[in-house]
């Protein structure tokens, strides 16, 4: 009787492990951002994973696009510091995702003329989502979606005596490739 207890104790055991590992996943990984290098700026990320959720810090530099500026201004460059949570519906970080986060941006911008440089710096709440597809191992894409809301921060910026007028929300679609452990 007490070598049955013992031997069931240890499948038992066994199986409450293999069940642990089944249901916990964790990992590190790192991912580039397509938009930012076609501005000429740049875009880092890491993050940790843990189950279904992925724990993102974001280092980035953009350079608006004239098109979405509006008429009269130009140079308009962020930096963007990120901390993201993000929730994926699958397993091991791949499929669909969404997360919200908060964002810091350090920006500057001048008018055509380019006589003088106005700085601004706006906090933003982020909402994203996105479709991680793995494509050799752990090597993936992710095109992505997000909405940015200007929380706090400066909305009336004046340079060269015109004013630049930050959005209240900002969309934003790319593509990023990253890798994970």
């Amino acid at each position: 009787m007490k070598k049955l207890t013992l031997i069931l104790s240890l499948a038992i055991s066994c199986l409450v492990h293999v069940k642990a590992q089944e249901t916990t996943t964790s990992t590190v990984g790192v991912e580039l951002d397509a938009l930012p290098y076609i501005t000429g700026g740049y875009y880092g990320s890491v993050w940790y994973g843990n189950n279904h959720m992925r724990y993102r810090a974001v280092i980035t530099q953009v350079t608006m696009p004239e098109f979405v500026l509006e008429d009269g201004f130009t140079n308009n460059e962020i930096k963007v510091y990120a901390a993201i949570v993000d929730y994926f519906f699958k397993p091991d970080f791949e499929g669909w995702w969404i997360g919200p986060g908060l964002e810091y941006w350090d920006a500057k911008i001048q008018t055509d003329a380019e006589l003088e440089t106005a700085e601004y710096n706006n906090t933003i709440f982020t909402f994203g989502g996105g479709y991680v597809w793995k494509f050799y191992k752990n090597f993936y894409l992710n095109p992505w979606a997000a909405a940015h809301l200007r929380i706090a921060g400066d909305k009336n910026v004046v340079v060269d005596g015109s004013t630049f007028e930050t959005k209240l929300i900002i969309p934003e679609i790319s593509v990023k490739l990253g890798w994970h452990f």
